[in-house]
């Protein structure tokens, strides 16, 4: 999962972009990038880190420009390498940068088309790296010697026809623009926005609205899946659909984990559809355990918060924040390795002894992935006091495999994968466990925008929107992502970059 921002103003465009990634840190903690363009120059900075650290004053001087584009990064293809850390960029044609967020699912077939016809080369393991070769490749094919708006709706189009699988991109053509585009499914978000000042309007693409809403900038509305959007240097704005046969799938994990509650997506308050998850939670509950005995709900923090207040609310019990949260430390399931992730749970939340002694305490968590953190949770609590521990997770069971831009683990890496509700139970050692059912999830979403005919829910039921992931996939896949592989991979990088760190004077 990754941030994407661009945009086109009237005067510099580099704190913007700052402060716009700094909101959309949520979204990536691995690596920050910015990019910007004056006097058909490009001037770029990225590198592996927080977007407060990879950006300090003598950078910001030098992103010099009106138009520029920036994102931050967590490894899901590629390695967490600073060299593969966005926007990438190629010299031909026109010196284009981009910005991506998602996954290809024929990445590698690409790559191998891009060397054997495109003539080109990929420097980087990256599949965003890919996605910029064949779109400068595609517009190069049309030699013409200044792009006019319909040559890179062109360009657009043959994209689509070549890539699959998910993705939101922002690219900015040195000289001419930016262009944002959006996978024909729709599964990765992408929006944009409108400021007016005394010189003109100003534009502003990103992957959440409450990046617009920060900067002062109005959303007009969501990139509709297939669509582009050009916005030329001088602020003009073109839109054109660009897919033959676009569909709106947006991936439902956005409304329970990624996103955050402040934005709104697809026209759904993600905050709004977390407090009918607590509500759905809340009535299965009440059906399956009419006379139950909780004493206080409390939340997993941060993102269960919101359908934790609804679950107490409509279970009638308190509601209590148990836990302290070092916000410090990043997102666990995203942490490599199930040692350091066991250990950062412990120094990322702290438990409020008081909250849970002597009571039966509900735990409300957004989801169960590795159950890593969940099953030390349920610990913390008993060992804090608690005398009974319920769980309840806000999303369905997660068995499945993400692979449209999540960096789930392998299957077999899942707590769910293959096992019942009760066995999950005994593993994270919770007194009762309870998931929310998948069609009570679709319903919390759908009641924010009834005209989404589906939404990507694979990790939860194996159905990939795309059609082209079959088990020969996810075995592959299985293997590049389980822990061991990981493990070997950050070794070999360490390895290969110790001799540089000596001579890294950035």
């Amino acid at each position: 999962m990754c941030g994407i921002v661009g945009i086109v103003g009237k005067a510099n465009v580099n704190q913007d972009l700052y402060d716009a990634l700094t909101v959309l840190q949520h979204r990536g903690q691995d690596a920050a990038g910015i990019v910007t363009f004056q006097d058909d120059r490009f001037f770029l900075r990225k590198d592996n880190g927080l977007v407060r650290d990879v950006f300090r004053t003598r950078h910001m001087m030098r992103l010099v420009g009106n138009v520029g584009i920036g994102h931050v990064r967590y490894p899901t293809a590629g390695s967490s390498s600073s060299a593969e850390a966005q926007p990438f960029y190629v010299n031909s044609p026109y010196g284009i940068t981009l910005a991506h967020n998602g996954n290809l699912t024929n990445a590698e077939e690409l790559a191998r088309d891009i060397f054997r016809t495109d003539l080109r080369h990929v420097n980087t393991s990256s599949d965003s790296e890919v996605l910029l070769n064949i779109f400068a490749h595609e517009l190069q094919k049309l030699g013409k010697l200044v792009p006019e708006k319909d040559d890179v709706f062109a360009a657009v189009k043959a994209v689509h026809k070549r890539v699959k699988g998910a993705y939101a991109v922002i690219a900015m053509i040195t000289g001419y623009g930016i262009v944002a585009f959006r996978d024909p499914n729709g599964i990765r978000p992408a929006c944009f926005g409108k400021r007016e000042t005394a010189k003109g309007p100003e534009y502003m693409i990103a992957s959440e609205s409450v990046a617009l809403s920060a900067l002062g900038f109005e959303l007009q509305r969501d990139i509709a899946p297939g669509e582009a959007v050009y916005v030329e240097t001088d602020g003009s704005l073109h839109t054109q659909q660009c897919a033959e046969n676009p569909k709106l799938n947006p991936c439902i994990f956005e409304y329970v984990y990624f996103a955050r509650p402040d934005s709104i997506m697809d026209g759904i308050s993600v905050y709004k559809a977390r407090l009918r998850m607590g509500d759905h939670l809340a009535e299965k509950i009440h059906r399956l355990r009419p006379d139950h005995d909780i004493d206080v709900v409390m939340p997993i923090p941060d993102t269960s918060r919101t359908s934790a207040m609804q679950m107490a609310l409509s279970l009638g019990v308190k509601y209590r924040e148990g836990f302290i949260k070092n916000r410090y430390i990043g997102r666990t399931f995203i942490m490599p390795g199930q040692n350091q992730r066991k250990k950062s749970v412990r120094q990322k939340l702290n438990p409020i002894a008081l909250e849970f002694r002597g009571k039966n305490v509900l735990l409300v968590d957004d989801s169960i992935v590795r159950g890593t953190t969940c099953r030390e949770i349920v610990q913390m609590a008993r060992d804090a006091g608690a005398k009974k521990v319920y769980f309840a997770s806000a999303a369905p069971a997660v068995r499945y495999p993400n692979v449209y831009g999540i960096d789930m683990p392998s299957a077999n890496e899942l707590i769910a994968h293959g096992r019942t509700t009760e066995e999950v139970q005994e593993l994270i050692g919770a007194d009762w466990l309870v998931y929310q059912d998948l069609e009570d999830l679709v319903s919390c979403a759908l009641e924010g925008n009834p005209n989404i005919e589906k939404f990507d829910c694979s990790v939860f039921d194996g159905d990939y929107v795309t059609g082209d992931v079959n088990d020969e996939y996810l075995q592959r896949l299985e293997a590049i992502r389980n822990d061991s592989s990981k493990s070997k991979r950050e070794q070999e990088l360490m390895m290969a970059q110790a001799p540089l760190d000596l001579h890294n004077d950035n």
